[in-house]
């Protein structure tokens, strides 16, 4: 299971990106997970990135449900600030030259 990060909306809710959360951005997306721009993403993409990565864990949420949570309860900085973590929780760090073993 892919490791997760704690962001609180509601409750403490976990972002979780597997291959399932995956495969939900692209569906609603309409676009490729590896032609995604996490630093110039539109607010209807983080709207399905976040939605995806949240309800793993809440079969009731929706799209408009979690836009509606993240107004309540956070704001896009803080919610940016978790999906960055939550995604290098998920595909682990860049490996600079040099870091691999034996160099």
């Amino acid at each position: 299971m892919k490791k997760g990060v704690t962001i609180t909306l509601d409750r403490p809710r976990t972002l979780r990106y597997g291959m399932n959360a995956l495969a939900k951005i692209e569906d609603i997306t309409g676009k490729t997970i590896m032609s995604l721009d996490l630093n110039n993403v539109s607010i209807k993409d983080l709207l399905a990135i976040v939605y995806a990565g949240l309800c793993h864990e809440d079969q009731t949420l929706t799209p408009e449900k979690v836009g509606d949570l993240i107004d309540d309860y956070s704001d896009i900085t803080t919610v940016a600030e978790k999906l960055g973590e939550a995604f290098t929780a998920a595909f682990g760090q860049p490996q600079n030259k040099g870091d691999a073993a034996g160099e």
